[in-house]
């Protein structure tokens, strides 16, 4: 059983250049995949690998300037969900393009999981979904607003256009670790909105500590690693993934007919052309010899 960690922390760092070469050396010494962000705001990224080798790289990034209070979350996999080890250089750890947010200088209040229900029962709290339309579509809060955001960056200009229908309601928002509400909650704040929520843990720290019967959580949470989606208990959910759109797929949506292994699904078959195609269909033939060479087995 492998383990998995999901983990941001808003620091600054002068010079993320610096930090790439010795983060990435000593996750590949110990095994350890998945992608990590650095940016000048600080880190972000998922991890998977044996105890022991995620074990090290979380002490090696705790021990990374202003990351000594980092936080996680861990969750389990049977297989690895991801290829390889990438740590890139980004200049947002999660992108939303302004240049103002600051999550280290204010952000709104945390609210744990256990109490999480309670707030968005009530009749005077807008409840607000901040992920991507795709990741909304396969589950979602109870009764929560679904922007229909392709992407982050986007959430700033929808919240502009909708602020109108939540005045004089308090705002509670959520996202799959907690991230994106960090920089949505500054942002709102920022625009004068004085009541604002978020879900400490995100999504994740939801399934993992609320029982499914008392749950308003429906339908599966979309994560980006290999397992796809997750549901109640961190259990692995029902999606797989269209490989050339990149969004989750139902196992009826591979019973489609527009649906092609690698090469397109329902959403996607009218947003490439032929030659994109034929340039899928080679990558997936390319994935399948190195999966009889046994190029793809355990980490």
């Amino acid at each position: 059983m492998l383990t998995v960690a999901a983990l941001y922390h808003f620091t600054r760092f002068d010079d993320p250049a610096t930090l790439k070469g010795p983060l990435a050396r000593i996750a590949c010494a110990n095994g350890v995949r998945g992608t990590l962000l650095l940016a000048a705001e600080g880190i972000n990224g998922t991890i998977a690998g044996s105890r022991q080798g995620i074990d090290r790289v979380l002490a090696h990034i705790r021990g990374l300037p202003g990351c000594a209070g980092l936080t996680w979350k861990e969750s389990r996999a049977t297989a690895m969900p991801f290829g390889r080890m990438k740590v890139r250089l980004k200049r947002e750890i999660v992108t939303m393009g302004q240049p103002d947010v600051d999550p280290r200088a204010a952000v709104g209040h945390y609210v744990d999981p256990a109490d999480w229900n309670a707030l968005i029962s009530a009749p005077d709290v807008a409840v607000i979904d901040t992920r991507n339309d795709y990741e909304v579509e396969i589950g979602t809060f109870a009764g929560a607003v679904d922007p229909g955001t392709r992407s982050f960056r986007d959430f700033p200009g929808w919240w502009q256009a909708n602020a109108h229908r939540f005045a004089g309601k308090r705002v509670a928002m959520f996202c799959t670790g907690g991230i994106r509400c960090e920089k949505s909650t500054n942002w709102l704040l920022s625009q004068g909105v004085k009541d604002v929520f978020h879900l400490r843990g995100g999504i994740l720290k939801y399934l993992e500590e609320v029982p499914e019967a008392d749950s308003l959580w429906q339908g599966d949470c979309f994560v980006f690693d290999g397992r796809v989606s997750l549901t109640h208990g961190l259990h692995p959910g029902r999606h797989g993934l269209c490989h050339a759109c990149r969004r989750p797929l139902a196992p009826e949506d591979r019973d489609r007919p527009e649906y092609e292994e690698g090469v397109c699904c329902h959403r996607c078959r009218n947003e490439y052309d032929e030659s994109d195609r034929a340039r899928f269909r080679e990558r997936q033939r390319q994935f399948r010899l190195a999966e009889t060479r046994g190029a793809f087995g355990p980490a």
